[in-house]
């Protein structure tokens, strides 16, 4: 594995880890010692970057009220948080003249905003793949007609199904939400080549961001460009700075018209008791005193990131996932779901979901955290069509699962385990998790399990670590 070390790339693994803070963190077993954490978990968080710690600790001495306060240290503030708007901006490749960038919680809320103030009417059509998160699907179902994008077999986007899509609803379709990369797989999309046909039919195009950020570089591209991006959105906490930010970057033009989704403070010019002028854009879509702090944060990880270099980055990740894939076929009872040909690793995320034959989903999670000190993810992963689709669940046995849930049974909810992997995650962990799914597979885990009928978990018997130990308020 010597290449992950890469001079040609310039990649100093040892380096970034040690960027990375409570990399090196003990976490207590249910065998009594303690071992290294292992976050296998970053698709849903991932850890921050200590160059944003510093960054965020230096601004702090400084933090005040932005945009109109009238002492130095608002200046400063002012100057630091319209300094992160533009250093955004220029990470995905937006032009402000062209652009804005507007700030909020994260994905979620940027997309709910963009639904909220696109300018849809009265039978507008948005195109959705199968394979969307929730984020990016329960929006536009609010405030237009969605009509799903069809998947193949193994989770991919069927790109006939959605040019014919496109055809059959022509003129009706004014956008199309599409994942640059998916939570569950890592398929990545071709984005720019489904925005140039986008774009033929007169829509428009927003790409969910949230995973595919943090992976690879991103080019909105202008808007006289054919593939070109119109929106995109993203979150900090999946960019190594979980400080409560995400951003929503998208048309100027199109922000410029309508109404505010909140109303208030930072949003208006003036106010009478008659009548209200609206701010221009960013300001008019961001209510009430914002996270500055967070804007810091996300600013200063961006900065970080291109440092490193996502060239390398994408690089180092591409062949630890290749190394993954390869060890984990091996596990007996294993079955991988996406594209688990390591030879494609250069061309997805580093994120692999499975399952092991007997075995649920749950069970696996709870032993890989309780024994071996690995953190992954199972279940849905937010995107419960998609997962049904992968697992080839058919509508009736998902009628049956969604009963249970209503009686809240969860034990026998659809579900897989998800690995994901992060700039800073090295081949040795990942030996670490084929060992132990080897054992988990074999049998050989060291606690009996009951599982807890509401919410579907695991939990050992006798296993209760006090959590205040290792942190309390």
């Amino acid at each position: 594995m010597t290449a992950l070390y890469s001079v040609q790339t310039g990649y100093n693994l040892e380096r970034i880890r040690a960027r990375i803070v409570g990399v090196e963190r003990q976490v207590p077993l249910l065998d009594g010692s303690q071992r290294t954490y292992i976050n296998f978990d970053n698709t849903a968080s991932t850890p921050i970057l200590r160059d944003v710690k510093e960054t965020v600790d230096r601004f702090l001495e400084w933090y005040a009220s932005v945009h109109r306060g009238a002492g130095f240290k608002s200046h400063v503030a002012t100057r630091a948080y319209e300094d992160a708007r533009r250093i955004v901006a220029e990470f995905v490749g937006a032009n402000l003249q062209e652009h804005t960038v507007i700030f909020g919680k994260n994905t979620t809320e940027a997309l709910n905003k963009l639904a909220r103030r696109f300018p849809f009417e009265p039978g507008d059509v948005v195109l959705v793949s199968l394979m969307e998160h929730h984020s990016n699907d329960l929006p536009w179902r609010a405030v237009a007609n969605v009509v799903h994008v069809g998947l193949d077999a193994r989770g991919a986007l069927d790109e006939a199904d959605f040019d014919r899509k496109l055809a059959q609803y022509q003129g009706r379709v004014k956008l199309v939400a599409i994942s640059g990369a998916s939570n569950v797989t890592g398929y990545i999309n071709p984005i720019h080549r489904l925005a140039a046909k986008a774009h033929a039919a007169g829509a428009q195009i927003a790409v969910d961001c949230a995973q595919l950020a943090p992976h690879r570089r991103m080019d909105m591209r202008p808007l006289d460009d054919p593939e070109h991006l119109d929106y995109i959105a993203l979150s900090a906490h999946k960019m190594y700075a979980p400080l409560g930010t995400g951003a929503l970057i998208g048309r100027r033009d199109t922000f410029e018209r309508g109404e505010p989704d909140y109303r208030g403070g930072g949003t208006i010019e003036i106010v009478t008791t008659d009548w209200v002028e609206w701010a221009d854009p960013p300001d008019r879509d961001e209510a009430g005193s914002p996270n500055v702090v967070g804007a810091v944060a996300l600013a200063a990880a961006l900065q970080a990131l291109n440092k490193i270099g996502m060239e390398a980055v994408a690089a180092y990740e591409a062949e630890l996932t290749a190394y993954a894939l390869e060890r984990m076929a091996r596990v007996p009872g294993i079955r991988l779901y996406g594209d688990p040909d390591p030879a494609h690793a250069a061309h997805r995320l580093g994120v692999i979901p499975f399952n092991l034959e007997n075995a649920s989903h749950f069970l696996v999670a709870a032993i890989l955290g309780t024994e071996y000190g690995i953190g992954v993810r199972n279940g849905c992963f937010c995107a419960h069509p998609y997962v049904l689709h992968l697992l080839k669940v058919d509508k009736a046995e998902a009628e049956r699962v969604r009963q249970d849930m209503l009686r809240r049974d969860r034990r026998t909810m659809p579900g897989l385990v998800r690995a994901s992997f992060g700039m800073y995650n090295t081949p040795e962990e990942v030996d670490v998790l084929i060992g132990a799914l080897e054992d988990i597979a074999a049998g050989r885990y060291r606690g009996t399990y009951v599982q807890d009928p509401a919410s579907g978990d695991y939990t050992a018997v006798g296993w209760a670590p006090d959590f205040s130990r290792y942190f309390t308020l």
